[in-house]
């Protein structure tokens, strides 16, 4: 232990001995200190209903009075430790509380567990917990970022504000050439549909994103997870690296090789919440052998371990009659003879001084202190970065020829349809701009109902770490979508407008070009807003298709007499106060298209098209609603969706 002890404690851990480019000097601001993890009788419970979904206190679900619920414990007391510069290995079969463990360590989960978790003797404090890296099993990146641009603008925005951007972006550059990523920092990250890294390479960009905060205990959750036996290798002698120089790792594994097996100092096995052996990994099969449980030949330790977690392994000596209650064997076994043995040890004082302890407590309680100054113009640079990245990761999805074929080929397609049509043609001139109001209706809404749901399990780990605050990621993301909802629309009026002979007046043209963009911005809040309280992409579309079709029926084209029951429909719907803002610009009050085509209030004796034109201009174009009421509205709505759309992310949040 001593040994390990001056490996974490005596040296700095940016020395230059360790690193080839290590991290600059003004990061010794966030000195990392040597943390010994402990966890005592650590468990955790769940509430489970009648149809035995997940309630109560892993979702925040509310009971049911008079519903039946039970307790499910996912977690049995588990107790054990890990020194600075080891590496401990969370050994165990799906669904046997290997994850759990880890959120509970790294004090993520949704509610609070039984149990004890300390470092260096102390509960949990937010100064730990700013000196702890957490790396999920699902690797969450903007997947056309590259490699450089994640870990950059993760730097910029997770490291102290006393450092330059010069210093951040060297830091950046340095865990990059620390985990050996200079061949790949150039590619884009890519996901399950757009080719990018591979799977080694991922897994090692989601520990450099931890890394940049130079961690004293680092947590990963199944990190090999779908790489072969050399690339996990590799990413093993990569953490073995960082323990090296006084980190301290604890990582859960599904079915280690041999070779990775080796390089575990401790090794925690688990089976159904419960523990089956902690302690070092080389002794695990000795202990077993002390208690009858002897592999039938030589194997893979990992693959016997995990044999015996199952209760399906081949073993000398153990009858026919017995092999149903191996798990209570083993877990009996280890309660008797290992578990009072660790419970002892764990209880046992730490080397770690309470000088480091105390520098690190008050130095966060310095970083806490700061002006308003300080909040707004860190709020700010928390918003740029975020644009900036917002711009860089959309401008793929944004201006893609295929949306831009889209826009393109509506715009020709109206145009022709409509082709130099005739003024007084009032029937086809309502006809276009309400079709104008359906097609920049429908596409921003369902444009912008994907954007939350898509980005949650992104937004999710980057507020779990602190790295912005929500208004700062909200108001980028309103921002950064701000060029593709304004240009593309213009692009349509600029084609659709002179095509289909609308009134050749640039004023008029450029009143309608302002109302087209402000109702763009109404239907992608509305959007934004259903995506954020569903955070289902799938519901959330469903949604939006009903409401859309709610309010073009009641947009006022389709049906004017509409039932009383229906009626308040119209009030709340984005489009009928756009078609009549669209109304308003080419025809004004009415009176004069009125008295052009001789229609009269008192007599409807006309026939045939006629008719139809004088009953349009009667109940479109001399409508009830004034502009000034149409605009208020619209501006509510404007403001009103997103107040929406923030309010539900914030709940998310929680």
């Amino acid at each position: 232990m001593a040994g390990m002890d001056s490996n974490g404690g005596n040296q700095t851990p940016n020395g230059s001995d360790q690193s080839p480019n290590h991290l600059p000097s003004l990061i010794s601001s966030t000195n990392c200190f040597p943390i010994t993890l402990k966890f005592v009788d650590v468990c955790y419970k769940v509430k489970i209903d009648n149809k035995s979904k997940y309630r109560g206190c892993l979702f925040g679900h509310k009971d049911k009075p008079g519903q039946e619920e039970q307790e499910r414990t996912i977690l049995h007391g588990i107790t054990g430790m890990v020194f600075p510069g080891e590496i401990l290995a969370i050994l165990g079969p799906s669904g046997s509380g290997k994850s759990t463990l880890l959120n509970a360590l790294a004090d993520r989960l949704t509610h609070k567990h039984q149990g004890t978790v300390l470092a260096n003797d102390q509960a949990l404090t937010k100064a730990i917990l700013r000196r702890t890296g957490f790396v999920p099993q699902d690797d969450v990146f903007y997947p056309h970022l590259t490699v450089r641009e994640t870990l950059v603008f993760c730097s910029l925005l997770r490291l102290p504000r006393t450092l330059s951007k010069k210093d951040k972006i060297s830091a950046a550059e340095s865990v990059i050439s620390e985990l050996g990523l200079h061949k790949c920092e150039n590619t884009i990250i890519g996901n399950t549909f757009v080719r990018g890294v591979s799977g080694g390479e991922r897994k090692r960009v989601s520990i450099a994103r931890e890394m940049l905060m130079n961690p004293s205990l680092l947590i990963l959750d199944e990190p090999t997870s779908g790489l072969d036996s050399t690339a996990a290798h590799r990413l093993l002698s990569t953490l073995g690296s960082l323990a090296h120089k006084g980190k301290t790792i604890v990582t859960s594994m599904h079915q280690p090789s041999s070779r990775v097996y080796q390089m575990f100092d401790s090794v925690l096995v688990m089976c159904d919440g419960k523990c089956l052996y902690f302690g070092q990994g080389s002794e695990a099969i000795s202990y077993f052998g002390s208690i009858g449980f002897v592999p039938a030949f030589p194997m893979n330790p990992a693959d016997f371990l995990l044999d015996l977690a199952n209760g399906v392994c081949q073993l000398n000596g153990l009858s026919e009659r017995d092999k149903p209650k191996m798990k209570e064997i083993l877990i009996s076994s280890y309660n008797t003879l290992l578990s009072p043995k660790v419970k002892a040890e764990c209880l046992e004082t730490t080397s770690a001084t309470t000088k480091e302890m105390t520098y690190v407590q008050s130095h966060c309680s310095r970083e806490r202190r700061t002006s308003i100054g300080d909040v707004v113009s860190t709020w700010f640079n928390q918003f740029s970065i975020l644009l900036q990245r917002s711009l860089k990761e959309r401008k793929h999805e944004s201006f893609n020829s295929l949306r831009i074929f889209q826009v393109v080929a509506a715009a020709l397609l109206a145009g022709l349809m409509w082709w130099k049509s005739d003024y007084l043609d009032i029937q086809d001139h309502l006809g276009l701009l309400f079709f104008i109001s359906i097609f920049w209706g429908v596409l921003p809404s369902f444009n912008s109902v994907f954007a939350f749901p898509q980005e949650r399990a992104i937004f999710i780990k980057e507020q779990a770490s602190g790295m912005y605050t929500l208004s700062s990621y909200f108001m980028a993301r309103m921002v950064g979508d701000l060029p593709m909802e304004l240009i593309l629309p213009t692009i349509f009026l600029i084609m659709v407008y002179w095509m289909a002979g609308l009134k050749p007046d640039m004023g008029a043209f450029l009143i309608t070009l302002l109302v087209l963009l402000g109702y763009v911005l109404v239907s992608q809040g509305l959007g934004l807003a259903l995506g954020a309280a569903i955070m289902d992409a799938k519901r959330a579309s469903t949604i939006a298709t009903v409401t859309m079709l709610a309010f073009l029926l009641t947009g006022g084209y389709y049906v004017h007499k509409v039932p009383s029951c229906l009626a308040w429909v119209k009030y709340i719907s984005t489009t009928f106060y756009s078609y009549r803002l669209l109304i308003n610009v080419q025809y004004g009050e009415g009176s004069k298209i009125s008295s052009l085509l001789g229609c009269s209030s008192h007599h409807h004796d006309h026939a045939g098209d006629h008719k139809a034109s004088c009953n349009f201009v009667e109940q479109d174009v001399e409508g009830q609603i004034s502009p000034a009421t149409s605009i208020c509205v619209m501006l509510f709505m404007f403001f009103a969706y997103r107040l929406l759309a923030y309010l539900a992310l914030r709940r998310s949040k929680v």
